[in-house]
């Protein structure tokens, strides 16, 4: 672990692991972990890889500037970018998972020059997700919890229950409980870091995403049913199929935005894929980057 001064005015700590003269990969974490998240990717895709994968701001140890308006999808996109610049590394293969993949999606679009391949870890793609909680009955009830998490009253919950039962009441039912058993100290330490749960949150209440209350008579963004930019680059979609919080309807049309597009469906996968079935999706990454 290192801690790298960015020029977007942060300072990120960030694990790397393997030769800085190999191909690049960058992991990008997302809610509510750190660079843990790839703790069975890195040694692996290490052997052949220079693997880099920052604690994004807001989370365990890196900066928490105040203020949502440091959380906008294009502060961490602008985060990577620098980050890459700041380790002399020109066009890598990025991986994203949850937020980080939401971060990945958006970094592919503005930035084809410098991102040569892409890896999604159930992370949706912005106008499919943005379609689903206007279309998608089920999509939008397992949504409500973006609609919780903008609350201004969430931090003084989690302050009165603590964060020890956060975890417990919350976190626990979206994974398998035996395999976060050993985790949960890490990441109480860095759930418990100055600012780092309402840092964590301002990610949720930064986005542009709609989320309807359930029967909502919503309106319908523009730019859910106008033509999207596609992604330019090779795109492998890795999908926990017992995800709750982000229903399998997220792969659907996705070949319309992705043109060279692999998915693979991990049947006995929920959301947290890379560490509950790392063996499938370490195996799904290496047979797609060895096409």
């Amino acid at each position: 672990m290192e801690r790298i001064a960015l020029p977007t005015g942060v300072s990120l700590t960030v694990e790397t692991a393997g030769e800085p003269g190999a191909p690049a990969m960058f992991f990008l974490h997302g809610f509510p972990e750190s660079h843990r998240t790839w703790r069975h990717q890195l040694p692996e895709f290490a052997r052949d890889h220079f693997c880099i994968a920052p604690d994004q701001r807001g989370f365990a140890r890196s900066d928490k500037p105040e203020g949502v308006a440091n959380y906008t999808p294009d502060k961490p996109v602008a985060d990577l970018i620098a980050l890459a610049d700041r380790l002399g590394v020109g066009r890598f293969t990025l991986v994203g998972h949850d937020w980080g993949g939401a971060i990945a999606w958006m970094a592919a679009l503005q930035h084809p020059d410098r991102i040569e391949r892409l890896v999604i870890v159930n992370a949706p793609h912005p106008q499919i997700f943005q379609r689903s909680l206007i279309d998608d009955a089920d999509q939008r009830a397992a949504s409500q919890y973006i609609r919780a998490f903008r609350n201004p009253e969430i931090e003084r919950h989690i302050e009165t229950i603590g964060i020890e039962a956060f975890f417990d009441t919350t976190f626990v039912k979206h994974a398998d409980p035996a395999l976060l058993a050993p985790e949960k100290a890490a990441y109480l330490d860095e759930w418990s870091q100055p600012g780092a749960m309402t840092a964590m949150l301002n990610w949720y209440r930064a986005s542009a995403i709609q989320v309807p209350e359930p029967g909502e008579d919503a309106e319908r963004p523009a730019f859910v049913d106008a033509p999207f930019p596609s992604i330019a680059m090779p795109t492998l979609v890795v999908w926990g199929m017992k995800d709750s919080a982000l229903l399998p309807c997220q792969l659907n049309g996705l070949d319309a935005v992705v043109p060279d597009l692999t998915i693979r469906r991990i049947d006995d996968a929920g959301h947290f894929a890379p560490w509950e079935k790392p063996d499938a999706v370490n195996a799904a990454i290496r047979e797609w980057l060895a096409r």
